[in-house]
């Protein structure tokens, strides 16, 4: 029995792989993906600048005067508007609507004023926070209204 054996070049040119048209699909693939995608522009720095609170140089209309109502439970009313409930220790949400007050009324170049107002039933310790409140933001022409 006789077996034949190939030879060292045969056997060589049996395990090597056409390059030529592994090329022809990879640049093809190559031109597709390159005609497919759509060419989108670099994100630019973009300066610009935000708004910031200006001082005018003449004065603005501004309510210059806000009436802060004590109800008989107190609580305190601005505009129709109750900040912090009675049972709260101090008055920050009061304190810091006030301050934004004071703060736009010298933006505009007018003097910010505060008028309490408490009812006939509201205690004294409530009248105090309110004006420690507007002690915190800075306020110092406050004044009293009665019923």
């Amino acid at each position: 029995m006789a077996i034949a054996l190939k030879r060292d070049s045969e056997r060589k040119e049996a395990h090597e792989l056409p390059i030529a048209p592994m090329i022809d699909v990879v640049f093809l693939l190559l031109v597709y993906f390159m005609v497919s995608s759509s060419i989108q522009k670099q994100e630019a720095d973009i300066g610009f600048s935000l708004p910031a609170m200006v001082k005018s140089s003449e004065p603005v209309a501004f309510p210059d005067e806000q009436i802060i109502e004590i109800d008989a439970e107190g609580r305190a009313w601005v505009n129709g508007y109750a900040y912090d409930e009675p049972s709260s220790p101090n008055y920050q949400q009061l304190a810091r609507m006030l301050q934004r007050f004071r703060e736009g009324a010298e933006a505009s170049q007018s003097a910010a004023r505060v008028t309490i107002a408490p009812s006939d039933q509201t205690p004294h310790q409530m009248v105090v926070r309110v004006m420690d409140a507007c002690e915190r933001a800075g306020l110092a022409s406050v004044s009293f209204a009665m019923e």
